[in-house]
């Protein structure tokens, strides 16, 4: 894996939004996130070594799914904080 390959974070990301918008419930999405990330892993990272590619795979689908927790976390945090001051 090489430093080009954190590219693929947002872009499993990305797809999963993507995914979202056509039907996928908000719940699944960590676990659509692992599954693509295994399966690129598997297919683009490292196709000659399975095992490396379900790590590396595992790894960023886990490391998408935080993104997007971390990001939606931060936004609605943002939010109340500005929502919360208008209403004073």
């Amino acid at each position: 894996m090489t430093i080009y390959d954190i590219a693929i974070i947002p872009l499993i990301v990305g797809i999963v939004e993507l995914l979202k918008q056509i039907g996928l419930p908000s719940k699944f999405a960590a676990l659509v996130s692992v599954i693509l990330g295994i399966a690129i892993g598997v297919v683009y990272v490292s196709p000659d070594d399975i095992k490396k590619g379900v790590l590396v795979g595992l790894a960023l689908g886990l490391a998408a799914a935080g993104l997007y927790s971390t990001t939606k976390d931060t936004v609605e945090g943002v939010k109340g904080l500005f929502v919360t001051k208008r209403k004073r």
